[in-house]
Protein backbone atom coordinates (compact mmCIF):
# COMPACT_ATOMS: atom_id res chain seq x y z
CA UNK A 1 0.00 0.00 0.00
CA UNK A 2 1.52 3.21 -0.64
CA UNK A 3 2.31 6.09 1.82
CA UNK A 4 -0.42 8.40 0.13
CA UNK A 5 -3.30 5.92 -0.26
CA UNK A 6 -2.23 5.08 4.00
CA UNK A 7 -1.98 8.50 4.39
CA UNK A 8 -5.69 8.98 3.45
CA UNK A 9 -7.04 5.53 4.80
CA UNK A 10 -6.02 7.62 8.69
CA UNK A 11 -7.39 10.84 7.90
CA UNK A 12 -10.38 9.16 6.95
CA UNK A 13 -10.17 7.15 10.28
CA UNK A 14 -9.19 10.30 12.10
CA UNK A 15 -12.13 12.65 11.09
CA UNK A 16 -14.94 9.97 11.09
CA UNK A 17 -13.53 9.36 15.02
CA UNK A 18 -13.71 13.31 15.36
CA UNK A 19 -17.58 13.26 14.02
CA UNK A 20 -18.96 10.59 15.92
CA UNK A 21 -17.35 12.04 18.96
CA UNK A 22 -18.50 15.45 18.43
CA UNK A 23 -22.32 14.34 17.31
CA UNK A 24 -22.31 12.76 20.80
CA UNK A 25 -21.44 15.60 22.18
CA UNK A 26 -24.20 17.83 20.52
CA UNK A 27 -26.73 15.88 20.62
CA UNK A 28 -27.70 16.78 24.89
CA UNK A 29 -27.75 19.72 23.60
CA UNK A 30 -29.78 19.59 20.23
CA UNK A 31 -32.19 17.30 22.57
CA UNK A 32 -32.53 19.87 25.11
CA UNK A 33 -33.27 22.50 22.37
CA UNK A 34 -36.30 20.14 21.18
CA UNK A 35 -37.50 19.30 24.70
CA UNK A 36 -38.38 22.40 25.30
CA UNK A 37 -41.24 22.28 23.00
CA UNK A 38 -42.70 18.91 24.22
CA UNK A 39 -44.96 17.91 27.34
CA UNK A 40 -44.11 16.32 30.33
CA UNK A 41 -45.61 13.33 29.42
CA UNK A 42 -43.41 13.12 25.89
CA UNK A 43 -40.18 14.32 27.81
CA UNK A 44 -40.44 11.15 29.87
CA UNK A 45 -42.18 8.87 27.25
CA UNK A 46 -40.75 9.37 24.03
CA UNK A 47 -36.68 8.89 22.78
CA UNK A 48 -37.58 10.65 19.66
CA UNK A 49 -35.45 13.61 19.30
CA UNK A 50 -38.46 15.41 17.19
CA UNK A 51 -41.88 16.68 19.39
CA UNK A 52 -44.69 14.79 17.87
CA UNK A 53 -47.20 17.33 19.42
CA UNK A 54 -45.39 20.74 19.19
CA UNK A 55 -46.23 22.73 22.45
CA UNK A 56 -44.98 26.59 23.17
CA UNK A 57 -45.80 27.10 26.76
CA UNK A 58 -42.28 26.96 28.16
CA UNK A 59 -41.61 30.26 26.17
CA UNK A 60 -44.97 31.92 27.16
CA UNK A 61 -43.84 32.23 30.64
CA UNK A 62 -40.24 34.02 29.77
CA UNK A 63 -41.70 37.19 30.95
CA UNK A 64 -43.70 35.42 34.35
CA UNK A 65 -43.09 36.65 37.78
CA UNK A 66 -42.10 34.00 40.60
CA UNK A 67 -42.49 35.33 43.99
CA UNK A 68 -43.98 38.16 43.17
CA UNK A 69 -40.60 39.70 42.37
CA UNK A 70 -38.75 37.90 40.17
CA UNK A 71 -38.64 37.25 36.37
CA UNK A 72 -36.12 35.40 34.02
CA UNK A 73 -34.72 38.55 32.39
CA UNK A 74 -34.56 40.31 35.97
CA UNK A 75 -32.68 37.26 37.14
CA UNK A 76 -30.09 37.08 34.15
CA UNK A 77 -29.79 41.25 34.83
CA UNK A 78 -28.58 40.38 38.28
CA UNK A 79 -26.15 37.24 37.08
CA UNK A 80 -24.31 39.25 34.64
CA UNK A 81 -23.98 42.21 37.56
CA UNK A 82 -22.36 39.54 40.13
CA UNK A 83 -20.31 38.13 36.79
CA UNK A 84 -19.02 41.75 35.27
CA UNK A 85 -18.30 42.86 38.41
CA UNK A 86 -15.85 38.88 39.36
CA UNK A 87 -14.34 39.06 35.85
CA UNK A 88 -12.89 42.32 36.12
CA UNK A 89 -11.88 41.95 39.85
CA UNK A 90 -10.55 38.77 39.06
CA UNK A 91 -8.48 39.74 36.00
CA UNK A 92 -6.84 42.93 37.59
CA UNK A 93 -6.53 40.64 41.29
CA UNK A 94 -4.52 37.85 39.40
CA UNK A 95 -2.56 39.67 37.14
CA UNK A 96 -1.03 41.50 39.42
CA UNK A 97 -0.56 39.08 42.28
CA UNK A 98 0.81 36.53 39.51
CA UNK A 99 3.41 39.20 38.55
CA UNK A 100 4.64 39.86 41.75
CA UNK A 101 4.97 35.83 43.06
CA UNK A 102 6.81 35.38 39.17
CA UNK A 103 9.04 38.43 38.92
CA UNK A 104 10.00 39.73 42.66
CA UNK A 105 11.69 38.44 45.39
CA UNK A 106 10.05 39.33 49.13
CA UNK A 107 10.27 38.13 52.59
CA UNK A 108 8.04 35.28 53.10
CA UNK A 109 7.88 34.41 49.52
CA UNK A 110 9.12 30.50 49.34
CA UNK A 111 6.30 30.45 52.59
CA UNK A 112 3.96 31.92 51.07
CA UNK A 113 3.45 30.18 47.26
CA UNK A 114 2.90 26.80 48.94
CA UNK A 115 0.61 27.90 51.25
CA UNK A 116 -1.38 29.43 48.35
CA UNK A 117 -1.18 26.85 46.03
CA UNK A 118 -2.50 24.60 48.57
CA UNK A 119 -5.34 25.86 49.08
CA UNK A 120 -6.31 24.42 45.45
CA UNK A 121 -6.49 21.27 47.45
CA UNK A 122 -9.27 22.57 50.13
CA UNK A 123 -13.09 21.95 49.37
CA UNK A 124 -15.41 25.00 49.19
CA UNK A 125 -17.65 23.09 51.34
CA UNK A 126 -15.43 23.26 54.31
CA UNK A 127 -15.09 26.88 54.15
CA UNK A 128 -18.86 27.55 53.63
CA UNK A 129 -19.57 27.86 57.12
CA UNK A 130 -17.18 29.76 58.35
CA UNK A 131 -17.57 32.32 55.84
CA UNK A 132 -20.73 32.50 56.54
CA UNK A 133 -20.73 33.36 60.08
CA UNK A 134 -17.58 35.76 59.12
CA UNK A 135 -19.91 37.43 56.53
CA UNK A 136 -22.19 37.99 59.03
CA UNK A 137 -20.25 39.82 61.43
CA UNK A 138 -19.38 42.15 58.80
CA UNK A 139 -23.31 42.40 57.85
CA UNK A 140 -22.59 41.46 54.30
CA UNK A 141 -25.23 39.05 54.25
CA UNK A 142 -27.92 39.61 51.18
CA UNK A 143 -25.87 41.30 48.77
CA UNK A 144 -23.49 40.54 46.29
CA UNK A 145 -20.52 41.67 48.54
CA UNK A 146 -19.58 38.00 49.49
CA UNK A 147 -19.70 36.74 45.86
CA UNK A 148 -17.23 39.54 44.44
CA UNK A 149 -15.57 41.18 46.99
CA UNK A 150 -12.75 38.08 46.93
CA UNK A 151 -12.45 38.15 43.66
CA UNK A 152 -10.56 41.82 44.04
CA UNK A 153 -8.03 40.08 46.11
CA UNK A 154 -6.84 37.53 43.61
CA UNK A 155 -9.46 34.81 45.94
CA UNK A 156 -8.95 32.41 42.86
CA UNK A 157 -6.14 30.51 43.74
CA UNK A 158 -6.29 28.82 39.91
CA UNK A 159 -6.03 31.86 38.24
CA UNK A 160 -2.56 32.90 40.22
CA UNK A 161 -1.07 29.53 39.42
CA UNK A 162 -1.68 29.79 35.61
CA UNK A 163 -0.64 33.02 35.14
CA UNK A 164 2.72 32.15 36.74
CA UNK A 165 3.06 29.12 34.50
CA UNK A 166 2.46 31.53 31.57
CA UNK A 167 4.36 34.27 32.66
CA UNK A 168 7.75 31.89 33.39
CA UNK A 169 7.79 31.74 29.62
CA UNK A 170 8.31 35.16 29.21
CA UNK A 171 11.98 36.38 29.17
CA UNK A 172 13.04 39.13 31.76
CA UNK A 173 14.93 40.71 28.91
CA UNK A 174 11.85 42.18 28.03
CA UNK A 175 11.23 44.05 31.38
CA UNK A 176 14.69 45.19 31.35
CA UNK A 177 14.82 46.51 28.48
CA UNK A 178 11.83 48.05 29.70
CA UNK A 179 13.62 49.85 32.56
CA UNK A 180 16.06 50.78 30.25
CA UNK A 181 13.45 53.10 28.42
CA UNK A 182 12.08 54.58 31.74
CA UNK A 183 9.85 52.43 32.76
CA UNK A 184 8.86 51.29 36.15
CA UNK A 185 7.63 48.23 36.82
CA UNK A 186 4.05 49.01 36.62
CA UNK A 187 4.32 50.56 33.46
CA UNK A 188 6.19 47.27 32.47
CA UNK A 189 3.14 45.30 33.25
CA UNK A 190 0.56 47.54 31.59
CA UNK A 191 2.97 48.06 28.28
CA UNK A 192 5.45 44.85 27.95
CA UNK A 193 3.99 41.82 29.93
CA UNK A 194 0.20 41.85 29.77
CA UNK A 195 -0.20 42.34 25.77
CA UNK A 196 2.59 38.98 25.97
CA UNK A 197 -0.29 37.66 28.86
CA UNK A 198 -3.27 38.53 26.97
CA UNK A 199 -4.07 35.23 25.80
CA UNK A 200 -3.64 33.14 29.20
CA UNK A 201 -5.91 36.34 30.95
CA UNK A 202 -8.67 36.14 28.78
CA UNK A 203 -8.51 32.66 29.64
CA UNK A 204 -8.97 33.51 33.01
CA UNK A 205 -12.07 35.99 32.60
CA UNK A 206 -13.22 33.29 30.54
CA UNK A 207 -13.32 30.38 33.30
CA UNK A 208 -14.36 33.02 35.62
CA UNK A 209 -17.48 34.39 33.76
CA UNK A 210 -18.60 30.41 33.34
CA UNK A 211 -18.07 29.54 36.83
CA UNK A 212 -19.57 32.54 38.08
CA UNK A 213 -23.31 32.06 35.66
CA UNK A 214 -23.04 28.32 36.68
CA UNK A 215 -22.72 29.26 40.77
CA UNK A 216 -25.45 27.90 42.63
CA UNK A 217 -24.18 27.63 45.66
CA UNK A 218 -22.91 31.01 46.90
CA UNK A 219 -25.97 33.20 45.50
CA UNK A 220 -28.19 30.34 47.45
CA UNK A 221 -26.44 31.18 51.02
CA UNK A 222 -25.74 34.72 50.74
CA UNK A 223 -28.46 36.16 48.71
CA UNK A 224 -31.92 35.99 50.19
CA UNK A 225 -33.98 38.76 48.84
CA UNK A 226 -35.67 37.04 45.88
CA UNK A 227 -35.21 39.69 43.93
CA UNK A 228 -31.47 39.86 43.94
CA UNK A 229 -30.94 36.32 42.81
CA UNK A 230 -29.52 35.15 40.03
CA UNK A 231 -30.61 33.00 37.02
CA UNK A 232 -28.78 29.67 38.89
CA UNK A 233 -31.12 30.07 41.86
CA UNK A 234 -34.37 31.27 39.79
CA UNK A 235 -34.21 28.12 37.75
CA UNK A 236 -34.40 26.36 40.71
CA UNK A 237 -37.65 28.48 41.74
CA UNK A 238 -39.35 27.47 38.87
CA UNK A 239 -39.35 23.82 40.16
CA UNK A 240 -43.00 24.08 41.77
CA UNK A 241 -43.14 20.88 43.70
CA UNK A 242 -46.47 20.47 44.95
CA UNK A 243 -48.19 21.30 41.38
CA UNK A 244 -45.57 19.66 39.80
CA UNK A 245 -42.44 20.91 37.59
CA UNK A 246 -42.71 21.61 33.94
CA UNK A 247 -39.68 20.67 32.29
CA UNK A 248 -39.83 22.05 29.08
CA UNK A 249 -39.94 25.57 30.88
CA UNK A 250 -36.76 24.24 33.29
CA UNK A 251 -35.23 23.17 29.89
CA UNK A 252 -36.41 26.56 28.24
CA UNK A 253 -34.53 29.17 30.67
CA UNK A 254 -31.68 26.88 31.05
CA UNK A 255 -31.37 27.04 27.18
CA UNK A 256 -31.37 31.07 27.19
CA UNK A 257 -29.02 31.41 30.79
CA UNK A 258 -26.62 29.43 28.69
CA UNK A 259 -26.15 32.00 25.70
CA UNK A 260 -24.06 34.24 27.18
CA UNK A 261 -21.68 32.04 28.01
CA UNK A 262 -21.63 30.47 24.61
CA UNK A 263 -21.39 33.44 22.83
CA UNK A 264 -18.76 34.87 24.96
CA UNK A 265 -16.58 31.91 24.43
CA UNK A 266 -17.14 31.76 20.46
CA UNK A 267 -16.31 35.59 20.13
CA UNK A 268 -13.15 35.07 22.82
CA UNK A 269 -12.18 31.17 21.71
CA UNK A 270 -9.37 31.38 19.27
CA UNK A 271 -7.18 33.50 22.48
CA UNK A 272 -8.74 31.18 24.80
CA UNK A 273 -7.44 28.06 22.96
CA UNK A 274 -3.83 30.24 23.04
CA UNK A 275 -4.00 30.91 26.41
CA UNK A 276 -4.82 27.29 27.79
CA UNK A 277 -2.17 25.62 25.38
CA UNK A 278 0.38 28.43 26.00
CA UNK A 279 0.16 28.02 29.44
CA UNK A 280 0.20 24.41 29.41
CA UNK A 281 3.33 24.11 27.58
CA UNK A 282 5.13 27.00 29.03
CA UNK A 283 4.41 25.59 32.65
Amino acid sequence: MSMKRRRKIQNFFRYLILIVVGVGMLYPLVWMVFATFKSNAEIFGSISLLPKEWTFDAYKDLFRMYGGQLNLVKAMLNTMIIVVLKVLFTVVSVTLTAYGFARFEFAGKRFLFPIMISTLFLPQTVLNAPQYIMYNSWGWLDSYLPLVVPCLFAGDTFFIFMLIQFLRGIPRDLEQAAAIDGCNSMQALLLVICPILKPAIISAGLFQFMWSCNDFMGPLIYVNTVSKRPVSVFIKMCMDADAGTAWNRVLAFSLIALLPSLIVFLIAQKSFIEGVSAGSLKG
